[in-house]
């Protein structure tokens, strides 16, 4: 049952039970006409969820990502050595230096 009982009122629990005996009353007499095979009408039990392993998981994301591997033409990842950078030069960096404390000072001049 989806609602509790807590829910319900005087009347309407009455009222199950009274339908729960008819239930109960109409399946004995079913099991009299149809002799003893018929069993009565067992409650509904929620199913279980099923649920995958750390190793199932693993195991499919693994053959996932060799088969966008396959797809892509390309070989399984592997780390690349770090780009190194290129230096500037010491004079380089003095004219742009001079450059940034040039136009800083026009700014700075048109706010007065």
């Amino acid at each position: 049952m989806s609602t509790s009982l807590n829910g319900l009122s005087v009347q309407q629990l009455r009222k199950a039970a009274t339908l729960k005996e008819k239930i109960q009353s109409l399946e004995k007499e079913l099991g009299k006409i149809l002799g003893a095979s018929a069993e009565p009408v067992a409650q509904a039990v929620p199913a279980k969820k099923r649920k995958m392993s750390a190793a199932g998981r693993a195991a499919i994301s693994a053959a996932v990502k060799a088969r966008w591997a396959k797809q892509k033409g390309l070989k399984a990842p592997t780390k690349s050595a770090p780009k190194t950078r290129s230096k500037m030069s010491a004079s380089a960096r003095a004219r742009i230096s001079a450059a940034m404390k040039a136009r800083w000072a026009k700014v700075k001049a048109k706010k007065k």
